[in-house]
């Protein structure tokens, strides 16, 4: 490891690939301070301050925010021009109007799951109007700049705050900037009175601003939990997605989508990295991938059966979705212990007391490995999301009138 390092960068130590590879589980006790939740430890790896550093963060594929600066094209400017020619006495002022500049236009595409092309090009500029030309000759509109997002993408001003646009269906478009007017030419001056203009306007200029594109994924159903509780491994079980899986914690660094077919009715499935204790200050990879839960209708929380203290793992968890806000603990969820498979019977009923007692409910038992409990967690996801869908098709329902 000490000879790779060096070759890398000149100084033993860890790798970048090693660094990507590695998250140790410490004790409470073993470095930094503060109150941690007993028996949880606190993971580390990307620095003792459990913050992932930016190099780490680099290496993720996926993004789901990003500043972007917008200009339209500025209107192209009028023509001062007369007739001259032959045998044309009075020819008169046939200057043309400028062409508009063009657009800023976003625009929700298939095939996208990531804003990661708005990491190499942050600016995005229409095309000024053509002029005005002799003739009578108008210019010709300036070239649209396109903005390609996923669905889900939700933009924003510059505060970060003021939502301009939610786009969550393929094809759906707006207008972010529109390009300027053109300038009239000096034909369009002409009166009775005035009947050899000798002036033009200018193009009006186009618009500015800075926005953040923020992407939420539209997934029905959320799987929430620590790192290594089976998460990845419940989402490749159910559906045709194959998220890396491995046995050491953060092994999913972006989140990830599934379709869960369940007799002939199908939903859609999202698993996010793990949440530690003090994720919402950004211990661990933080709590921003949380945003993606926010359009979930209900929230499979799963408890590791071969940890600690399964209550204490639950109120953890618990407390992080309310230090997050925006909603995630009045969701609808269901609570469930997996890897039941690697405990015994006296170990699953003491984890399955706990858990009990600290969610008021009783939890569902299940193992991605084995299959055992598998269909009656996804009955249960499909109960709770038609139920929604009820809920929700009553208020938007019209009353009806006579």
């Amino acid at each position: 490891m000490t000879q790779r390092s060096a070759r890398a960068g000149g100084k033993p130590g860890l790798s970048q690939t090693s660094v990507c590879r590695i998250a140790l589980r410490v004790p409470a006790s073993a470095g930094t301070s503060g109150e941690v939740t007993p028996g949880l430890g606190r993971y580390v790896g990307f620095g003792l301050d459990g913050r992932a550093p930016a190099r780490y963060l680099k290496l993720m594929k996926f993004l789901d925010e990003a500043k972007v600066y917008i200009r339209s094209g500025d209107g192209g400017a009028g023509c001062v021009s007369f007739r001259r020619e032959k045998f044309i006495e009075f020819g008169g002022p046939d200057g043309g109007d400028g062409g508009k500049g063009g657009d800023v236009v976003v625009e929700c595409v298939q095939g996208l799951n990531t804003l990661i092309d708005y990491r190499y090009q942050q600016h995005f500029k229409g095309k000024t109007g053509m002029h005005g030309m002799g003739q009578n000759r108008a210019g010709g509109k300036g070239a649209d700049a396109l903005m390609k997002v996923p669905a889900g993408t939700q933009i924003f001003e510059e505060d970060g705050e003021t939502l301009l646009a939610d786009l969550t269906e393929v094809g759906q478009k707006i207008t972010l900037a529109r390009g300027g007017n053109g300038g009239f030419g000096n034909a369009y001056f002409t009166t009775s009175t005035n009947r050899a203009p000798r002036h033009a306007n200018p193009g009006q200029d186009g618009i500015e601003r800075t926005v953040w594109l923020r992407l939420k994924l539209i997934a029905e159903a959320g799987l929430v939990g620590l790192p290594n509780a089976g998460k990845s491994t419940f989402l490749a079980a159910v559906s045709a997605a194959r998220p890396k899986i491995a046995d050491y914690p953060f092994t999913t660094l972006k989140p990830g989508l599934g379709v869960v077919r369940l007799g002939d009715r199908e939903f859609v499935l999202a698993d996010i990295p793990g949440l530690i204790a003090g994720a919402h200050e950004g211990l661990g990879l933080g709590d921003r991938f949380l945003g993606h839960l926010e359009r979930c209708n209900v929230l499979l929380h799963l408890v590791d059966a071969t940890g600690d203290h399964a209550g204490q793992v639950y109120k953890t968890i618990r407390h992080e979705l309310g230090a997050y806000g925006a909603g995630l603990t009045e969701k609808p969820e269901i609570v469930a212990l997996s890897k039941v498979d690697a405990v015994d019977a006296e170990t699953l009923k003491a984890q399955a007391a706990r858990l009990k007692r600290a969610a008021k409910r009783a939890p569902l038992t299940l193992s991605a490995v084995s299959g055992a409990g598998m269909t009656g967690a996804l009955g249960a996801l499909l109960q709770a999301i038609d139920e929604h869908r009820r809920e929700a098709a009553a208020v938007e329902a019209p009353a009806w009138q006579p």
